[in-house]
């Protein structure tokens, strides 16, 4: 199956309310794998449940990502000062490699200049090495800005500058 093909059954929208239960499902299939890896706290806060979700939703926006119709990927943000920051993103570990991780991050970044924003910023753990190639990918460079930790699990931040296009 060629590229495009298989982006052909890939679509991405603004979550609606009654997809709360299938992200939080999402977030879980994405990081069970890690869970060692976290503090039980950092955990939880990296897979909430259905109504954190719709909680999260009054501080920003948040897409999907639908292969033949099932949620396999989602992406949220909200505003901090003159940034972007990037949260939840995750994708089912049967629809990885398809390039989902990067149509979601050009959603937000279209979001993000759409907004005025000048920089996407997000914070990451040190052992989704995966995750990281897809951020330094897409121009994400790391920073010495904060957080460092999620409930004591390391993180470390990276951003990347949103062009304004003329």
């Amino acid at each position: 199956m060629s590229r495009s093909e298989r982006h052909s059954t890939i679509r991405t929208r603004r979550a609606i309310a009654d997809e709360a239960a299938s992200i939080a499902s999402v977030l879980h299939q994405a990081f069970i794998e890690y869970k060692s890896l976290y503090t039980a706290a950092a955990f939880a806060i990296t897979t909430p449940k259905p109504v954190e979700i719709e909680q999260r939703w009054n501080e920003g926006p948040a897409w999907s990502a639908l292969k033949d119709g099932r949620l396999v990927g989602t992406v949220a943000a909200v505003t901090k000062g003159d940034a972007l920051y990037i949260r939840s993103m995750a994708v089912v570990p049967s629809a990885r490699g398809q390039g989902i991780g990067k149509i979601l991050l050009e959603e937000v970044e279209t979001f993000a200049r759409a907004g005025g924003f000048r920089r996407m910023v997000l914070s990451t753990t040190p052992f989704l090495d995966d995750a990281i190639r897809l951020y330094e990918r897409f121009g994400f460079k790391r920073t010495a800005d904060e957080p460092h930790d999620l409930a004591g699990t390391p993180l470390f931040t990276m951003e990347k500058a949103v062009k304004i296009k003329d």
